[in-house]
């Protein structure tokens, strides 16, 4: 088949490199110049395969209700005149119910670890190189309490098959050295050590190319207007250029700008758009910064180590589709950074960026079939679309084919 992939993410990158693998003639296209140059530009860097569990959890409300007015606030609701957000809030809340939780939990896990097993093939099978790093991810805590109640997930998790390992300061030192700059603050860890990281940028970018020397066409540049339907399929997309771009199937991997194209085609879409933001900071001869991938628990930031630099990443605002920095927010990641690592890299030379995740309030993707017979979605990853895209890509390229895709997840259907 002709398949056309609207959005060159790294979603829709690997949607696109899986699906030409599948033998179909595949085009992408994306507004940008190139490939990750929106969401998947400079996010956290983690496969955290092991370490997704929803926002959406009983004790969500709560601490929303704390953060309420601080701009430096994890989860920040920055409160708009917009029915989308009020809709998103009020559903986000439904899903923090526990027995909500607990399914979208599962359903999370079981996309993100298939998915890491698939980059991990993927890898194998092409030699590709994205500044990857396989020494696991270490969440280290500085509050005994909430330490207490992460391991208390831990066990759950651990009668799903994930091993994550409640460890003390002094392994979580031993696992990662330029924590002794901060030991006296740690109440512990948790290590899981099949996790990975890397560079999601490099990684969409290297296998764009490698996807093009397959077969894979690429049109930059090309916004998508709309999505043309007549009866019970797609006919078109109609971009900016004036063209109507025409093929067998149509796959929507747009991310926070997903519903835009779907809305008017009343396919079900409950994305909102929750911006994080990230710093890089040069390394240089500094040797405090850490080599293993750690996740604040306090702070709810990533710290990942990507060649010469490292990038901190973290928070979610919502507060619609703007992209613009938030100074207080920007600064409260690199003063996070060097309070904890005085040593950690040239302070002077962070580069700030905020990108649009495409939350869904169960944290769930949308993954699979619509109502027209033609069109699918790969899209609604929020946190996690470097987590899950090649399973993504994977699972949706069987569906596309007739095939039960090989991991245990609700895909959407007609």
């Amino acid at each position: 088949m002709r398949i056309l992939v609207l959005g060159a993410g790294v979603v829709g990158v690997t949607a696109a490199w899986y699906l030409a693998a599948d033998g179909h003639e595949v085009t992408v296209i994306d507004r940008q110049p190139g490939p990750a140059r929106e969401t998947s530009y400079a996010n956290g860097g983690q496969i955290s395969a092991s370490h997704a569990e929803p926002w959406a959890n009983p004790s969500a409300p709560r601490k929303i209700l704390q953060w309420l007015g601080r701009e430096d606030a994890p989860l920040y609701f920055r409160l708009r005149a917009d029915p989308a957000q009020w809709r998103f809030g009020l559903a986000f809340l439904r899903e923090c119910l526990p027995w909500r939780t607990r399914r979208n939990t599962l359903q999370c896990l079981n996309l993100a670890l298939y998915s890491r097993d698939c980059l991990r093939e993927l890898r194998a099978a092409t030699g590709i190189a994205y500044d990857q790093q396989e020494r696991g991810i270490l969440e280290f805590y500085t509050d005994a309490r909430e330490l207490e109640e992460g391991a208390a997930t831990a066990a759950r998790l651990r009668e799903l098959g994930v091993v994550r390992e409640v460890k003390t300061v002094d392994q979580c030192v031993a696992i990662e050295p330029a924590l002794m700059q901060c030991r006296d603050r740690l109440a512990g860890g948790i290590y899981t050590a099949s996790d990975e990281s890397g560079d999601a940028r490099r990684f969409t970018e290297e296998l764009a190319r490698l996807a093009a020397a397959r077969g894979v066409g690429f049109r930059w540049g090309v916004t998508v207007l709309d999505l043309a339907a007549e009866g019970d399929a797609i006919r078109g997309a109609r971009c900016t250029d004036g063209e109507a771009l025409t093929a067998d199937a149509y796959v929507v991997a747009l991310a926070s700008y997903s519903p835009f194209v779907l809305r008017p085609l009343s396919v079900a879409c409950p994305i909102y758009p929750a911006k994080g933001y990230s710093a890089t900071i040069d390394v240089g001869d500094h040797r405090g910064a850490p080599t293993v991938s750690l996740t604040d628990l306090a702070a709810k930031t990533v710290t990942t180590r990507l060649g010469r630099k490292l990038r901190v990443a973290g928070t979610a605002e919502l507060s619609g589709y703007g992209t613009e920095l938030n100074p207080v927010r920007c600064e409260a990641l690199v003063a996070r950074t060097f309070e904890l690592f005085p040593d950690a890299g040239e302070r002077a030379s962070a580069q700030f960026w905020a990108g649009l995740r495409p939350a869904t309030p169960s944290n769930v993707p949308l993954i699979g079939r619509t109502r027209y017979r033609n069109l699918f979605l790969d899209t609604g990853h929020g946190t996690l679309g470097w987590t899950m895209a090649c399973g993504s890509g994977r699972a949706l390229a069987d569906v596309i084919g007739g095939r039960a895709p090989a991991v245990d997840f609700a895909f959407t259907s007609a």
